[in-house]
């Protein structure tokens, strides 16, 4: 083979240029890079990386082609205590690689354990990094651009999403392939949703304790290699990314937004016991937070926590989310545990990362959405990102939840959460989009099972139920499981209808959980991170057609309300919104504070909103004009009022006032 040139250090990984190959590697503390290429029986011969620019290593290979397997071997000094972990017996994967073949096992081979290095050769079961050919014809593809005030997101897992969907090709189904195809960019379009956010689907490994179990990771918060797609969503593994492509493309194409969960707060290399995979072995204290021992600080509950405050950790992310938006089209990013991401060591609403994302011309016209807490010291920061960030409030979460299932708080929490948490949100430059309002979400239980289920059941995770939120806050109605006699039945719909109905007639930006417009159930687990399996995946054939027809009614009701859509934070007498209590008269102090669970609100002056939170049937005093119950709220005969709304039994129920 060709002797290996200098190269360059730039572009990050590696990169072809229709004659060879780039090589490029960040390492701080190595003495020597080894560069090692696999044939397709394993053969695997050594390049020394022969250039270093600053902490960049890099090599060239002319001749080189599209789908060369690789990796690293990186040689330096072995002292755990200092942080320092070389050892070139462990093959390495690419931090930058745009493709990465094979799994992570619980191979004995692939760790070191010890406090000398082992002397054991991962590569025969390492995952390798693969070369890749850039480029894919995106036509005229426009991303859509949905303003904040319009947004309506769908949380969804790629393959549990389309996995049984009967009217999908049996083949692709499960795949980014099913993400695209007609039937189910229809079911989007119809439901109304403008933005879908996906759980990870870059590659990610399953933790080695699920593999000893029989289980497997399935939400994807276990992070091998950031830019490369997940293998195992694709309908043929060799081209995943063209496929991955095509979906977005297709998805821009009906006006719908994707959105990426991304993890840059901890790797599957996990705790000092877990696997050497790629960054710990090129340069642990550089690319990991450690303690004076050497040792991992956990602030992630993963065992390890990244430090992008490191510059060139930094300079990883920052890259790795360009790729993703120039080579996928991507429109946004949920950041999980994004309180990590401020971290120096506490979290600081100036830090690095914030201001780079803000400054970056290709990333700075991105949606950006925070989980804001992690568990370590000050994790806690809903409401304390910068703008433009929006963040997952579980203040709404909570607080919905209490007041429909629980009834123990006042009419005064629900209208704040209501006002897309003003209290919290409405300050430093950011609007109300940055609220994001959920009910339910991947973590935790489904709307179904929230109405369901008293107690978590999370036996099948194989923790013996010790897993999983236990603070809930739902409500089985009376009896525990999905089984339940028509009474309670009907009690439980209502309730989901009401919890509905304040998602997504909440000021703020909405967040739906793929599934719950359906009735789907977990059967009361609310951990299923690691269930790939009939419990996750959502079963089209069970669908509850009248739970979809509310929901994809409500979608379209607040797309015709100009103070949902508007963005701005409502003033008093401004006209957008009006808080009335049961006679139609103003709320007082009094009313706002007392237990009463009985409110009416008043949005554009033009649409009523009726909250019976009681189980006792109320007569409610409209304020004054013609006013129509409209779907789906009303039955056939759409009742107009023109003074007492009689027998509004317990929910929410919409009126349009005609002039």
């Amino acid at each position: 083979m060709t002797a290996i040139q200098p190269g360059a250090p730039q572009p990050s990984g590696a990169s072809y240029d229709g004659k060879g190959v780039n090589f490029t590697l960040f390492t701080q503390h190595a003495q020597r890079v080894e560069l090692c290429l696999f044939d397709y029986s394993g053969e695997e011969t050594r390049f020394d990386l022969p250039a270093r620019t600053g902490d960049i290593w890099h090599g060239y290979l002319p001749a080189l082609r599209p789908g060369q397997q690789y990796g690293y071997r990186v040689h330096g000094p072995w002292d755990p205590a200092a942080g320092l972990r070389f050892n070139p017996a462990k093959l390495l994967i690419d931090p930058c690689a745009r493709d990465v073949c094979g799994e992570v096992t619980d191979d004995p081979r692939l760790y070191c354990r010890e406090q000398t290095p082992d002397a054991q050769d991962s590569a025969a079961v390492a995952p390798k990094s693969v070369v890749v050919v850039e480029g894919f014809d995106w036509e005229d593809d426009c991303p859509p651009h949905v303003p904040w005030g319009s947004t309506v997101i769908y949380e969804a897992h790629v393959r549990g999403l389309t996995l049984l969907h009967p009217e999908i090709p049996a083949e692709i189904r499960g795949s980014y392939a099913a993400l695209g195809h007609p039937v189910m960019i229809d079911y989007l379009q119809r439901l109304g949703i403008t933005t879908l956010e996906l759980l990870p689907v870059a590659s990610f490994a399953s933790e080695p304790r699920l593999l000893r179990m029989g289980l497997s990771n399935y939400w994807g918060y276990n992070p091998l290699a950031c830019y490369a797609l997940e293998r195992r969503y694709a309908f043929q593994q060799q081209s995943a990314r063209q496929e991955f492509q095509q979906a977005v493309k297709a998805l821009h194409k009906a006006g719908i937004e994707v959105v990426l969960d991304v993890v840059f707060n901890h790797s599957a290399e996990l705790d000092e016991d877990g696997p050497v995979l790629s960054m710990r072995g090129i340069d642990n204290p550089s690319y990991y937070w450690l303690d004076e021992q050497g040792g991992y600080r956990n602030w992630t509950g993963c065992g390890n926590t990244q430090n992008i405050t490191h510059p060139q950790v930094l300079a990883w992310v920052i890259d790795c989310l360009r790729y993703w938006v120039a080579e996928c089209h991507i429109d946004g990013f949920r950041f999980d545990l994004a309180t990590i991401l401020g971290r120096n060591p506490g979290f600081r609403p100036d830090a690095p990362f914030f201001a780079a994302l803000s400054t970056d011309p290709l990333l700075s016209g991105c949606k950006f959405i925070a989980e804001p807490w992690d568990i370590g010291p000050g994790g806690y920061q809903v409401s304390h990102f910068p703008a433009p960030f929006a963040e997952w409030n579980d203040h709404f979460r909570d607080v919905v939840r209490r007041y429909w299932l629980h009834g123990d708080l006042c009419n005064g929490e629900l209208a704040g959460r209501f006002a897309a948490s003003s209290d919290l949100f409405q300050r430093n430059g950011r609007s109300p989009a940055s609220s994001i309002n959920l009910i339910t979400a991947h973590d935790g239980f489904t709307l179904r099972d929230l109405v369901s289920f008293e107690q978590k059941h999370n036996e099948a995770n194989g923790e013996d139920n010790r897993d999983g939120n236990n603070t809930n806050f739902s409500h089985n109605h009376g009896v525990e499981g999905l089984q339940a006699p028509l009474l309670i039945e009907e009690h439980r719909r209502r309730s989901m209808h009401a919890l509905l109905a304040t998602l997504l007639l909440s000021q703020g930006t909405p967040m739906l959980l793929a599934g719950d417009e359906q009735g789907h159930s977990q059967h009361g687990n609310n951990n299923a991170y690691c269930q790939d399996n009939a419990l996750t995946w959502i079963d089209w054939q069970q669908q509850d057609s009248g739970m979809l027809a509310f929901t994809a009614a409500l979608i379209q009701l607040r797309k015709r309300i100009p103070a949902l859509q508007s963005n701005q934070w409502w003033l008093p007498g401004d006209g957008n919104v009006e808080w009335l209590d049961e006679q139609g008269n103003p709320m007082n102090v009094a009313r706002w504070q007392q237990g009463e669970h009985r409110l009416q609100i008043r949005l554009s002056g033009r649409w009523l909103l009726t909250i019976n939170a009681t189980e006792q049937v109320a007569d409610l005093q409209l304020p004054a004009g013609e006013w129509h119950a409209i779907p789906p709220f009303a039955g056939d005969d759409n009742p107009i009022i023109t003074q007492v709304w009689h027998g509004a039994a317990h929910g929410v129920c919409v009126f349009e006032q005609f002039c």
